[in-house]
């Protein structure tokens, strides 16, 4: 629930959140249209499910839209739903981003923070330190002292 509750408020300050509910109103908007232009399509909620399966491009053919009303209609949410999927996949994914950067950010400073005190560290704790330096050049420096191939390449 908490991730659901931060994923919200991200999609909010990046106003994807409201083009999201503003997608939600245009989509009950259309299924009403579409439930009063297709002969095909019995009820509001088959309506609904028609459009929802378009939106989600998956197309399982129960119902098909027959009018041109019906058809433009189907055509603009389904434009609108692959915008709107791709905006949030980006939103999160660069905040995911951003997340990541900030937290080696801080192990940086933290790194930096015991640097300064170095005089004042025991010996078990350069020892310690000597440790997470190596690990940090494996895994930050590997790459750019050898080329995509490693070692090897040399």
């Amino acid at each position: 629930m908490f991730r659901l509750k931060r994923m919200w408020t991200i999609l909010k300050h990046t106003g994807t959140a409201a083009m999201l509910v503003n997608f939600l109103w245009i989509y009950a908007v259309a299924a009403l249209i579409i439930w009063a232009v297709e002969p095909g399509i019995p009820g509001y909620g088959d309506a609904l499910w028609y459009l929802y399966v378009a939106a989600m491009t998956i197309g399982f053919g129960d119902y098909a839209a027959v009018t041109l009303v019906g058809r433009i209609v189907t055509v603009c949410i389904s434009i609108m739903a692959v915008i709107l999927t791709a905006m949030i996949t980006g939103v999160v994914v660069s905040y995911y981003t951003e997340y990541l950067k900030a937290k080696e950010s801080e192990t940086v400073s933290a790194f930096l923070e015991e640097l300064e005190h170095l005089p004042e560290l025991s010996p078990e704790e350069l020892a310690h330190l000597s440790q997470r330096v190596s690990r940090f050049e494996e895994e930050h420096f590997e790459h750019r002292r050898f080329g995509d191939e490693g070692p090897k390449a040399r």
